[in-house]
């Protein structure tokens, strides 16, 4: 396993990904912060899994959820990786959309065991996770650090697979293009957010701004988002 590889990136976006390394169609799947529920929809919608259970630990966002015109078979639900409300075995595949590096550091591998005991044998877990790599990394690197973050969560997922709880069966590098027609768009996806505790220091926020308009052309900023998906499977 690798925590980045410059050399391996492909042009791609995470449903192409997904649909090259697992098929959800007709299993009952669960999705661990679902975020604004895009993925979510298109477990059902394009993958037809045929039951989705969201979580998420953002009430504010779950609420927005909740509002939302979602097919029938997605159950919304409040909760963290580290206890699911689940028996042993329920699910075929688990899905974290660029979710891992949120849970706390200290609880990253009690996530993963509670992912391993609620898949069956032989489930899939598919995990992405935003890659701290180049002009992107380095300009929402101003607005939250999460280098550390995502190494935890890389350590922590090769301590799974040297533990045997799963095995690693692929490891996919992807740049997704990203564009944001002006700074007002890019400060609602990325500042203005639910989850966060405290509005940015103006001169923080101008800082972020400044280095976001160096990237912007008459058509917006364009940008490449490096991830990595890692498919590891619960043996049996």
């Amino acid at each position: 396993m690798r925590l980045n590889d410059p050399t391996a990136y492909r042009l791609d976006r995470e449903p192409e990904v997904l649909a090259g390394l697992l098929d959800p169609a007709g299993q009952e799947v669960l999705e661990l912060g679902c975020g604004a529920a895009w993925m979510t929809r298109l477990l059902v919608e394009r993958f037809g899994a045929a039951r989705v259970v969201a979580t998420e630990v953002d009430r504010a966002q779950l609420a927005r959820n909740r509002a939302l015109d979602l097919p029938p078979t997605i159950e919304l639900r409040e909760g963290g990786a580290e206890a699911i409300a689940d028996p042993d075995g329920r699910y075929a595949q688990v899905f974290m959309f660029k979710s891992l590096h949120h849970v706390p550091p200290a609880l990253m591998t009690r996530a993963l065991h509670e992912i391993h005991r609620v898949l069956a044998p032989g489930g899939a877990l598919y995990v992405s996770e935003p890659v701290y790599w180049g002009p992107f990394a380095e300009l929402t690197g101003l607005i939250h650090d999460e280098r550390a973050e995502r190494a935890a969560a890389f350590a922590a997922l090769e301590g799974a697979v040297e533990a045997g709880l799963f095995d690693c069966e692929h490891e996919v590098f992807y740049q997704a293009e990203g564009s944001y027609p002006d700074w007002a768009h890019f400060a609602a996806r990325f500042i203005d957010v639910s989850h966060r505790a405290e509005p940015l220091p103006e001169a923080r926020r101008a800082e972020i701004r400044a280095a976001f308009e160096r990237h912007l052309t008459p058509s917006g900023a364009h940008f490449l988002k490096p991830h990595r998906v890692d498919l590891l499977r619960k043996p049996g």
